[in-house]
């Protein structure tokens, strides 16, 4: 059935074995072949289809058919339907031809379900991905648990499109809006899933089923099914104007994710715009849409950019999760209180997770009462927001909130394992707000500092405990970026920097830690990346053509709608802060003094004709009159990126460059297609060009 080569690609399969059992079904006349997809773990390995596995699959589905069923059903082990290809394996695919053959594989035994002539039914128990989603899609019904965590099709975000039917089959069967959500939006929103309602709404699924005996519910539901007692709704497909306004949606989707520059996205909007021609019922039409899909993912599997979205993948899910250098975590500390400094936005935003999270008492302080009650007021207001939408009940709710207070005393603080300050971006002021507090607290309380760029060393210098001082730098919106930096002072103990580790786990977050030097891993390096583009402005370049320039380095969004979201005030600060440190790398822009001073929000404004440099802004902003093209400004700033992660790595930082990748990844949704920066230098020659050698090994995060 396969060849040796695919084969050999996936030496280290994971093998799902596919157990046939024929199931007796009250109002059903014959037996159910009952098809379980198993790998002979738990949950905590999911099931994953490779070559073997699909060879398995396929003689579960041979016998299954031979039984003569009134109908065929696939359902996965506990809690797991099925998480789709065997990535490790994909990593391994050696040539074109081999990869043409895993995309023809898969639809070789899938489409088995699709063409039957006896009904087939995915009984969807849990999690289901990729193509287990896929293999769902297949059959001419689907049921869905109501504990399955999630479903999703997360193909382009690791530079894949849904290979196995997803494509084609998604639009034809939801409608190109769902498929446009499934394939494009989601995937490209960090990876976001759906939960089982939302999967029912979006018309993926038929029914929505108890968890409790699942598999009794969906076979009696089936029996329904073919006695004609239920029929399925299927929307209606508008193959015009609403497949042309769904695409629409879905190329400004691709175009403000990525500027265009991950080829998965693109190439699944070609592919959902050939599926508006696909005829689901029609083999022929099914041989043409599945063909492109197998050519796409072919060229896909053979690029670059999925092995760099392989490496970001792994990255998040393994490294994250065993950060580098963190002490051994029996020497942590529990965290009963945590008391909050500051009652600004950032400071109740922290204030709410950590309630949420750690469900201790969280106590805010501030300089005047009415700045506590309103930062107190907000962390009441969102938690209600959350039980306004049935994400906490009313009880929790409650509860919640009579742990969150606010108090102008500092004794209030005896009480609190974990103080975090997030005050004004200023050493004079954070190391008073230390000095006033330590009187107050117990000497193993650990004192925490959200500063994005300031010496966590010199915060400690003149308290009694300098050890209990860490820093533990959120990344803004607090509830949605998973980053944290932790930052180790010269004094800082092991035991401070157990307990920091630990609670940014139990706040669900992924820590990565850093060295005491200015600007840590995320600011130092976009600080020197936003440094670039401004100072070719500053030369003469456009405001447009430097915006515009480096969309190729992956960043979220262009340099100048990113200093608008940090604020240029605060962009400076920053700036000024690592110009003092590396005067002969991080120069000041007479632009950025300029927008500052006359308080100017942005380079931006907005009128009918969209975004518009504003005309106060290209007055008051000094250039010169030496412009350079885009190539020019994004060659600089590529130049400037590899020579600053060599002498971050050189200083230790960090631990390793795959540790700033993650920084870039979690804390700033830089793109997986390039792995977050390292491989993408390493890919353009930038990273040889500048320090003479790659930062990854050759086949880390390429083809090789």
């Amino acid at each position: 059935m396969t060849s040796s080569n695919i084969t050999d690609a996936f030496a280290d399969e994971v093998v799902t074995v596919a157990h046939t059992r024929l199931v007796a079904v009250p109002g059903i006349e014959g037996k159910v072949a009952l098809v379980t997809l198993d790998n002979g773990f738990d949950h905590t390995k999911p099931t994953t289809f490779g070559p073997r596995g699909l060879a398995n699959i396929d003689a579960a589905l041979d016998e299954a058919f031979a039984a003569n069923p009134a109908a065929v059903a696939v359902t996965g082990k506990p809690f797991i339907f099925a998480v789709g290809a065997d990535l490790k394996g994909a990593a391994q695919v050696p040539s074109r031809e081999v990869a043409l053959e895993v995309g023809q594989l898969g639809h070789k035994v899938f489409r088995r379900l699709r063409e039957s002539t006896v009904p087939t039914f995915a009984f969807i128990n849990g999690v289901a991905l990729g193509g287990g989603l896929e293999i769902g899609l297949h059959c001419h019904y689907r049921t869905v648990a109501s504990n399955a965590p999630a479903l999703g099709l997360p193909e382009t975000m690791l530079g894949l499109v849904p290979g196995w039917g997803g494509t084609q089959l998604l639009a034809n069967i939801a409608g190109p809006d769902a498929a446009v959500t499934m394939v494009i939006e989601n995937p490209l929103n960090n990876g976001r899933t759906v939960n089982p309602k939302q999967a029912v709404k979006l018309g993926i699924v038929d029914e929505l089923l108890d968890s409790a005996d699942f598999i009794e519910q969906s076979l009696a539901w089936a029996a329904q099914v073919l006695a004609g007692d239920i029929t399925p709704a299927r929307p209606q497909i508008d193959r015009g104007a609403g497949w042309d306004a769904a695409l629409g949606r879905a190329k400004a989707i691709v175009e403000g994710k990525t500027r265009g520059f991950a080829p998965g996205p693109v190439r699944a909007l070609e592919l959902l715009e050939l599926a508006r021609t696909t005829d689901i019922a029609d083999a022929a039409s099914l041989d043409k849409g599945f063909a492109a899909e197998d050519e796409a993912l072919a060229d896909l599997l053979m690029a670059d950019e999925l092995r760099a979205g392989l490496y970001a993948f792994d990255l998040v899910n393994k490294r994250a999760k065993r950060p580098a250098g963190a002490p051994d975590k029996s020497l942590a500390r529990k965290i009963t209180g945590v008391g909050v400094v500051g009652a600004g936005l950032m400071a109740s935003q922290l204030a709410l997770l950590f309630v949420r999270q750690l469900k201790v008492p969280v106590v805010l302080t501030d300089i005047d009462q009415e700045r506590i009650d309103k930062g107190v007021g907000y962390v009441h207001a969102e938690i209600d927001k959350l039980a306004g939408k049935g994400r906490l009940s009313a009880d929790a709710a409650n509860r919640l909130k009579a742990l969150v207070s606010g108090s102008l005393d500092k004794s209030e603080f005896d009480k609190c394992d974990f103080i975090i300050e997030a005050v004004f971006e200023n050493m004079d002021v954070k190391k008073k707000v230390f000095a006033d507090l330590e009187p107050h607290i117990s000497p193993e309380a650990i004192l925490a500092t959200n500063t994005s760029s300031l010496s966590i060393t010199e915060m400690a210098a003149d308290l009694e405990h300098p050890e209990r001082v860490v820093g533990f730098h959120f990344f803004n919106p607090v509830a949605v970026l998973p980053l944290l930096e932790i930052i180790k002072g010269d004094k800082t103990s092991d035991e401070t920097l157990a307990t920091a580790f630990a609670t940014a786990k139990s706040l669900k977050k992924s820590a990565v830690l850093c060295a005491d030097l200015p600007g840590f891993v995320f600011n130092r390096l976009v600080t020197r990346t936003l440094g670039e583009v401004m100072l070719a402005v500053d030369e003469g370049t456009g405001f447009d053509v430097a915006d515009d320039a480096v969309g190729a380095l992956g960043m979220p969004m262009s340099p100048f709608t990113l200093l608008a979201l940090v604020g240029p005030a605060i962009a400076l600060h920053t700036g000024e802060t690592l110009q003092a440190a590396y005067p002969d790398r991080f120069t000041s822009s007479p632009g950025l003094e300029a927008l500052v001073a006359a308080r100017k929000p942005g380079v931006w404004t907005y009128g009918e004709n969209g975004q518009v440099v504003d005309p106060e802004v290209a007055q008051l902003w000094p250039q010169g009159d030496k412009a350079s093209t885009a190539e020019e400004v994004l060659d600089r700033t590529r130049k400037a990126m590899a020579e600053e992660i060599r002498i971050m790595l050189e200083e230790g930082v960090v631990a390793a460059a795959e540790d700033i990748d993650l920084c870039l990844i979690l804390g700033g949704g830089f793109g997986f297609w390039n792995g977050g920066i390292t491989p993408y230098l390493d890919r353009t020659g930038t990273s040889e060009a500048v320090n003479g050698k790659r930062f990854l090994a050759p086949g880390v995060a390429n083809v090789g």
